[in-house]
Order: structure tokens, then sequence, then C-alpha cells
């Protein structure tokens, strides 16, 4: 069996007080976005606003991730694999989506110790719970809010309506390529890295509300 090795003791207690400082910070900053994300998110999806899930953590433990509701319910959609033309996306689930706000929510989990802010994306069980060898380097580390990952997938929901089958892409194309880049973060974690990867998020979404104000594409 591959030995698999993640962050030294070290490393791991710098990116966790790093994790402690800043997320309690942005929740103080984020918490009357936070409010009225979730009276919007109650008023459009009809139920309460606070979205939780199961998710696959660190060492492929499963977690409660905390969101806000952007989906209404249809029982007759199972598929986790949400894209640009999913039906159960309410308009102002778009918008929340559209600007991560329905993320910050995980902030708690941050502070919880559940999450990271920079990391692998928590995801459903069977992708990162059924990994093997080297692969398994992902899970020696918390599941973040944003990471290389993220950031080189941020039009996801884009890349995926554009392809006939998207479970299939998913699982065969984009997951895979996740999981390399997330293997690569791990095996060169810096404090430096994850704090530039925190920043270009901001800039990221900044640059999202500057386009949609100006109506470009």
């Amino acid at each position: 069996m591959t030995e698999v090795h993640g962050l030294t003791h070290r490393q791991a207690l710098v990116k966790r007080s790093l994790d402690v400082v800043l997320a309690g910070v942005g929740l103080v900053l984020t918490a009357p976005v936070q409010v009225a994300g979730w009276i919007a998110a109650t008023v459009s999806t009809g139920r309460n606003g606070l979205f939780r899930q199961q998710r696959i953590g660190r060492g492929g433990s499963p977690f409660v991730v905390l969101k806000l509701r952007t989906m209404r319910d249809q029982p007759e959609l199972t598929s986790t694999v949400t894209t640009t033309r999913d039906d159960r996306v309410t308009r102002t689930g778009a918008w929340l989506r559209r600007y991560k706000i329905d993320e910050l929510p995980q902030l708690w989990n941050v502070l919880r110790g559940d999450m990271s802010l920079v990391g692998p994306r928590p995801d459903v069980q069977g992708f990162a719970d059924v990994l093997t060898g080297d692969d398994r380097i992902v899970l020696t580390v918390r599941p973040g809010i944003t990471g290389p990952a993220a950031l080189a997938y941020r039009h996801e929901e884009e890349i995926l309506a554009a392809v006939p089958d998207a479970e299939t892409h998913n699982r065969d194309v984009v997951w895979p390529d996740k999981v390399r880049i997330n293997r690569e973060y791990v095996h060169g974690w810096t404090m430096a890295g994850d704090l530039t990867y925190i920043l270009e998020s901001i800039r990221s979404v900044l640059r999202t509300r500057s386009v949609a104000e100006v109506g470009l594409p």
C-alpha cells in the first residue's frame, strides 16, 4: 500500500491558525450579508434558507457542510451535478451562487474545524472517499472554501452545461483533473500560497460583480 504523507505538524498548525483568525474576522464582516442572504434564500425556495448536506472531510470522515439554499426541491431529480441549465436553481439562488454568497456560512465550518479556508472542495460520498494510492493525500487536509482546483474550475457549471452528459464528464474528466490539482497543492503547500488563493478568490468575485454591472460577457 502506498504511504501517503501530508503536511508536517508545524505546517498544519500554521494553516489552522490562519484559518481561525481569518474565519473569525470573515464571520464578523459578512454577518449582515449572510443574514440578508438567508432571508432571500428562504423566500425564494420556500424553505429554511440555511442548507445542510453531508460531505466528505479530512480522513474520509463525513461532516455537515453549511450553505445558503439556492435550489428548489424537485424529488424526481437526484443528480448532485449542477449546471447553468439546472431548473432547480432559483433566480435568487443563481445570484447568490454567482457572487459566492451561498458559500459564506462555511466560515462556521472553518471555525469549527470541519473545513479550511483553502483546500480541496468537499464533495458528496463516492468521490474523495474512494480515492486510492497517492491520490489519498487529498484527504490529509481539511476541505476548503476555495483552492486551486476551485479557481481553475470557477466556471464549472458552464463547462458541464456545454457537454451532452454532465454526470459522465464530471466523473471522467473534471473530477480526475481536480484530484491532480489538489494533490499538487498538498505536496507544495505554503502559507503564502494559501493567502494568494484567498486573494485571488476575492478578486474573482469582485471581477464578477464589475462584469455584471457593465453587462460584459
